[in-house]
């Protein structure tokens, strides 16, 4: 704990180095005292000599703590962010004292209200210390909201500023006064970071205070017992789309009864999965999550969500036994089957597979630029290029309608089906993307997210291939009994799609090649049917196996 002490007083030393900079920063600004700029370029020096010597200790600290104290590796964590956004705060205070030669008058500056500035960065700093190793989430937000005063106040003078440059007049000191009062808007910036940074030791995981809000508001309505501070939170994925996923638990709590899933992010997103879920729900309850909670906040939405015990497929797959993989498909064929019969449309519906397959082709190329070629012909042979193979193929994609259309889930990926291996419970996750469309839609999507597991151990592989296997016999029968001739040519449609975009998540050169040429292979068998009735097309089912 000697280090603890050490980091203590370090960290204090900081926080009075930084103030006093501020300090004589505003007393520069107001003309008065004596402060001379050598003399804070030389504090500048050591400022930044204590924040590497705090964050050795800290590395040092969290290298010799035991698994069990978590949270003082939180604590680690945060101070090293502080620490590291104080350091700024007296830069940009050295950046402000130096733009003040730029006047020709010095006195230039006061005709602006630069102290509110000021008093609000002096009010956080107070702040800081008590707050960040109490781990006081309640100082840690007033901190973060200090942000939004100082962008108010910014907003406001460099509106006033504007006004005045359109004059023509003391342009050299207008602008000079913009680069002051930028730097004390990101003294905010920073401030944000350090308040964020409090809340993250005291919650155990990083959030923004967006998130806490929309989390901590979350709880209540959902009228989890605990206060927020009493809960862990554990990340489980951050999205491309930046939609953040965490697991949410009552540290008191008995496990999944008194835990949630917890979403933030894109406002529209989120609203189209919980319209989705309430559609799933009318269509089958319990099959989605039920929603305990969602918050809007302003382009940002947060949902919070019942999480299910169970397993995914894919976890059953590589992990259960041969007797729970086929409990498990056979409820999902049931409900997809009762699902499906129960939404049927006689609309016809076309999937545009090509049109989201084109949208995905510029990502696909950036992990494997190798795919980008020319075309090439040796005498009477040519080998067209991608772009030119999915050109062709287009135009079938364009012809090829679903005589009707279902209800499907959108994105139906193996890990997005949890079974419960105790009860036979099924269930749906990630429903964001359901829509009435071609259900050959969810059929292309989980055949190849099964597909497309890079391991070569003969045992999964047959699991595997068994599974995909028993899943398009399933929506083969389907496609029978509901008069669907084309379904194979559709299929195939959906394949390449997913076998080529597949790629973009996959680093393996040789089984992402795998997944490639198979994608070559279906579009060029379908260019070679081209011309022929669609309902005599039949699937190489081969390239399903690998």
């Amino acid at each position: 704990m000697a280090y603890r002490k050490e980091i203590d007083e370090n960290f204090q030393f900081l926080l009075l180095e930084v103030k006093s900079q501020i300090q004589n920063t505003l007393k520069v600004l107001n003309g008065s005292g004596d402060v001379l700029e050598e003399d804070m370029e030389a504090r500048d020096d050591y400022i930044d000599n204590l924040k590497s010597v705090i964050e050795s200790k800290c590395f040092s600290q969290i290298f010799y703590v035991t698994e069990r104290d978590i949270q003082m590796v939180n604590l680690m964590k945060s101070v090293i962010t502080i620490t590291s956004n104080l350091e700024r705060i007296a830069d940009y205070a050295v950046n402000i004292v130096q733009q003040t030669h730029h006047f020709e008058n010095k006195a230039f500056i006061k005709r602006y209200n630069f102290e509110a500035f000021f008093w609000e960065i002096n009010d956080a700093m107070e702040l800081v210390y008590n707050a960040t190793f109490a781990r006081d989430i309640q100082n840690g937000i007033k901190i973060c909201r200090s942000e939004i005063k100082l962008d108010e106040l910014y907003k406001a003078v460099f509106k006033d500023i504007l006004e005045e440059l359109r004059s023509g007049q003391n342009v050299e000191s207008l602008l000079t006064a913009i680069f002051i009062f930028r730097y004390l808007e990101r003294m905010g910036d920073c401030l944000l970071n350090i308040g964020e940074a409090i809340i993250s030791a005291a919650v155990g995981e990083k959030l923004k205070i967006d998130q806490y809000e929309a989390l901590e508001e979350s709880i209540q309505e959902a009228r989890m017992k605990g206060h927020i501070s009493e809960f862990s939170i554990e990340s489980i994925w951050e999205t491309r789309s930046g939609c953040r996923i965490a697991r949410v638990m009552n540290k008191n709590g008995d496990g999944a009864s008194t835990a949630a899933i917890f979403k933030e992010g894109r406002l529209k997103k989120l609203q189209d999965e919980k319209e989705s879920i309430e559609r799933w729900q009318k269509l089958m309850p319990g099959l989605p999550p039920r929603i305990f909670g969602f918050q809007v906040h302003g382009d940002n939405g947060s949902l919070l969500l019942e999480n299910f015990s169970g397993d995914t497929l894919e976890s059953l797959i590589l992990y259960g036994s041969d007797e729970e993989i086929e409990r498990a498909l056979a409820s999902i064929i049931e409900t997809l089957n009762d699902i499906w019969t129960r939404t049927k449309k006689p609309d016809p519906v076309n999937a545009e597979q090509f049109k989201q397959l084109l949208e995905r082709i510029d990502d696909v190329r950036k992990v494997h630029p190798e795919y980008d070629f020319e075309d090439k012909v040796i005498g009477n042979l040519e080998t067209p290029s991608l772009d030119k193979l999915l050109m062709r193929a287009s135009g079938i994609d364009q012809q090829l309608y679903a005589p009707f259309r279902v209800f499907i889930h959108g994105d139906f990926n193996i890990d997005n089906v949890i079974f419960n291996k105790e009860n036979d419970h099924l269930h749906f996750i990630d429903l964001h993307r359901s829509c009435e469309q071609d259900y050959v839609q969810d059929v292309s999507v989980f055949m190849v997210s099964a597909f497309r597991i890079p391991l070569t151990e003969p045992t999964i592989r047959k699991r595997l291939t068994d599974v995909i296997d028993r899943f398009f016999n399933f929506a083969h029968d389907f496609a029978l009994k509901n008069d669907d001739p084309t379904f194979e040519a559709r299929l195939t449609l959906g394949l390449i799609r997913n076998f080529t975009s597949s790629t973009r998540f996959e680093l393996k050169e040789d089984f992402a090649k795998s997944m490639y040429l198979r994608a070559i292979f279906l579009i060029e068998k379908l260019l070679d049917h081209d011309h022929k009735p669609w309902e005599d097309f039949k699937l190489p089912r081969e390239t399903l196996t690998y």
